[in-house]
C-alpha cells in the first residue's frame, strides 16, 4: 500500500529537525574559524583534479548536449530544475523568517507547478514574479551568525566553505528528487540536473582569467556573502575625499 503524500512528508520534516538539531553544538566552532583559505594546499590539487574530470568529461557533454537539443527544449528542463529548487528556497525562507518571501516563493513553486506543467515553463515568470535569488541551509547558517568557515575545495562537488559543505546535505533532504521511489529515476534525474548547471555554467568559460584557482574561490566567496546579506555589501574601502 503506498503512503500519501503527507505520510510521505513527514520523515522528511523529521529528518531536517534532527539535522539542524544535531548541528547545533558545531554552530560555536564554525563561527570562530576564519575564511582564510588556509587548506590552499589540499584544495589546489582537488581543483585541479576537478577540472581534469570537467575537461575531459563533463564539459564535452555539456557542449554536446546545448549543441543538439532544441533551444526549447533545453529551457524546459532548466525551467523543471529551478521549479523543484522552489521547495528548498522556501524551507530555508521559513528558517530564517523570511515569510513573505516564502509565500512568495510558494506561489511560483504553485503556478509553474500546475499551469506551467510540472515546472516545465515558467508562468509565473511572465505573469511578473521573476525568479528570486536561491536560498540555501548554508546562507540559513550565515544568517544565523555561523560564519563561513575556511574555504574547501570538495571533489566533485566543487568550490565550498566549512559552513556549506554538510549544509549540502540539509538541503537534499528538502529536494523532492531525493523521495523518488525508482533509484533509476532518481540518479537519472540528478546526472540531468548537474549537466544543466554545467549548461548554464558555459558563457563563463572564456571570462576567467589569471590563476583559475583563486579565481573561482574569489567569486564563489563573494556571491555566498551576496547571498547571505540579501545583496547588502559592505564598504571596507573607507571615505574618499571628493574633489
Amino acid at each position: 500500500m503506498k503512503s500519501s503524500p503527507a505520510t510521505a512528508a513527514k520523515p522528511m520534516v523529521f529528518r531536517v529537525l534532527v539535522t539542524i538539531i544535531l548541528s547545533i553544538p558545531l554552530l560555536a566552532i564554525l563561527a570562530q574559524a576564519d575564511d582564510t583559505d588556509r587548506f590552499e594546499d589540499v584544495n589546489r590539487p582537488v581543483f585541479y583534479f576537478n577540472e581534469r574530470l570537467d575537461h575531459f568529461a563533463l564539459r564535452p557533454v555539456a557542449v554536446t548536449y546545448t549543441a543538439i537539443m532544441p533551444n526549447v527544449l533545453e529551457r524546459g528542463v532548466s525551467n523543471f530544475f529551478s521549479n523543484l529548487d522552489e521547495v528548498t528556497n522556501v524551507v530555508n525562507d521559513l528558517l530564517q523568517g523570511k515569510f513573505s518571501q516564502a509565500g512568495y516563493d510558494s506561489g511560483r513553486f504553485l503556478i509553474n507547478s500546475t499551469i506551467g506543467v510540472a515546472g516545465l515553463f515558467d508562468v509565473a515568470e511572465r505573469a511578473g514574479m521573476s525568479k528570486s535569488d536561491g536560498e540555501d541551509f548554508g546562507q540559513t547558517l550565515g544568517v544565523w551568525g555561523v560564519g563561513e568557515g575556511p574555504y574547501l575545495m570538495l571533489p566533485l562537488v566543487g568550490p565550498s566553505t566549512l559552513r556549506d559543505a554538510p549544509s549540502k546535505f540539509v538541503d537534499s533532504l528538502t529536494s523532492p528528487l531525493s523521495y523518488a521511489e525508482n533509484i533509476r529515476f532518481r540518479n537519472s534525474a540528478r546526472a540531468l540536473d548537474l549537466l544543466t548547471t554545467r549548461v548554464s555554467l558555459l558563457e563563463l568559460d572564456e571570462m576567467i582569467s589569471g590563476d583559475k584557482y583563486l579565481f573561482v574561490r574569489d567569486v564563489y566567496l563573494q556571491r555566498s556573502r551576496y547571498l547571505v546579506n540579501d545583496g547588502v555589501i559592505e564598504d571596507d574601502f573607507g571615505d574618499f575625499d571628493e574633489y
